[in-house]
């Protein structure tokens, strides 16, 4: 059986993988850290929180946002707890009745069989469970035995309630699914329809759908106001242009995001040179509705500025086979250099936009054309 590290490309990202999985790293400036990690996990460390008894306000919340081995022993001493302490409850009750003393054959206990603590215990299992072996049952000798008997059988059904949901909603979070929503490893920075633009890939693993996919971006960066505040992670919204026209994103095949750069645009001031000494991160975050739960999922991953590559674009996955359109997912993070100008788009747009630079581009090509017809001469001439 292959391991699940062989099935895996290297040119994608998993949103999350299990710990034992070795990422790829990346290397980030000195001094930098990342917003958010490249498997979505946000790095952030809340410290001195003074009001913790706001966490014990939304109990069921906290016991799903624990580990899976707090939460099982939680799960288990909720159960041994309350089975010792009604087993203390029932041992008293036949302590004071005196059914742990030989009361002779017209003596009517409060429960049938219990001489001791340990038999009082079992008692206390078997109500709460609802085994029922036969041997010990309460009469009607005792109105406490009745209430207890009561009150335990509802608190048992409350425990089974809690923990069991508790359960359940571990065993489906919908961060799971987003173990097979993958986002290329780096993106892309080039011209697309006469317009230069921010791009990234995004895909789904799975056959079932993602319905009411919708992805954001934010740019995280330092900032200063004009009024000399510091503004250490500054989130600043990116319009993107849907490549379905839609509000939401039919992730059927992988798809390419762009964002066009323009003036409203925060990379808007941004070139090649600017991009290597650049402190940016770009938070990217898909949403949407698992088809087979009907539970919303988020997938996430970031972007600094080594894991932008500039002038270059991606190469087409999607092909025509039998019938069929066929996904290549070894080249899903395969990119290609492509002509784009290092300059940033405020400055492009000053110069007279992507015309002018494309013209440029066909003077120069076709004054190197000429430069080599005309050195392919002369030696042709030398030659004869």
């Amino acid at each position: 059986m292959l391991s699940r590290k062989g099935l895996i490309p290297e040119d994608y990202l998993l949103t999350r993988l299990a710990e034992d999985v070795l990422q790829p790293k990346f290397k980030s400036k000195q001094g930098k850290a990342r917003f958010v990690a490249k498997n979505g996990t946000c790095n952030v460390a809340h410290t001195n929180i003074r009001e913790q008894g706001r966490f014990l306000q939304d109990v069921f919340t906290t016991l799903v946002d624990l580990k899976w081995l707090h939460t099982l022993i939680i799960f288990t001493m909720s159960f041994l707890c309350s089975w010792l302490l009604f087993g203390m409850i029932w041992w008293l009750i036949a302590f004071a009745h005196g059914d742990l003393n030989d009361g002779g054959e017209d003596f009517v206990p409060c429960v049938t069989d219990i001489h001791s603590f340990s038999s009082a215990f079992l008692f206390s299992i078997e109500v709460q469970v609802t085994i029922g072996f036969g041997g010990r049952m309460v009469t009607e000798e005792c109105l406490s035995a009745i209430i207890i008997l009561i009150v335990q059988n509802i608190v048992g059904l409350v425990i089974n309630a809690i923990m069991l949901g508790c359960i359940f909603m571990k065993t489906a979070q919908a961060n799971r699914r987003a173990e097979t929503l993958i986002f290329s490893k780096h993106a892309v920075i080039s011209v697309r329809n006469n317009k230069l633009c921010f791009m990234i890939r995004i895909g789904d693993l799975r056959k079932s759908m993602i319905i009411s996919a919708t992805v954001r971006m934010q740019v995280v960066r330092r900032t200063t106001t004009e009024e000399g505040e510091v503004v250490p992670l500054d989130q600043i919204d990116i319009h993107m242009d849907n490549p379905v026209g839609t509000n939401g994103v039919f992730l059927v095949s992988p798809l390419i995001i762009c964002h066009v750069i323009d003036k409203d645009s925060p990379l808007y001031r941004l070139s090649a040179s600017d991009l290597q000494h650049e402190d940016i991160e770009v938070i990217v975050v898909l949403e949407g509705v698992v088809e087979t739960t009907g539970i919303t999922t988020q997938a996430r991953t970031s972007y600094v500025a080594e894991e932008i590559l500039w002038g270059q674009r991606f190469v087409p996955t999607v092909s025509e086979e039998d019938g069929m359109y066929a996904v290549d997912y070894s080249k899903f993070g395969n990119t290609v250099k492509v002509p784009t100008p290092c300059c940033s788009a405020h400055k492009l747009d000053q110069e007279g936009g992507i015309a002018r630079f494309k013209l440029e581009e066909g003077v120069t090509l076709r004054a190197s054309v000429r430069r080599r017809r005309g050195t392919t001469l002369r030696r042709s001439k030398l030659e004869s």
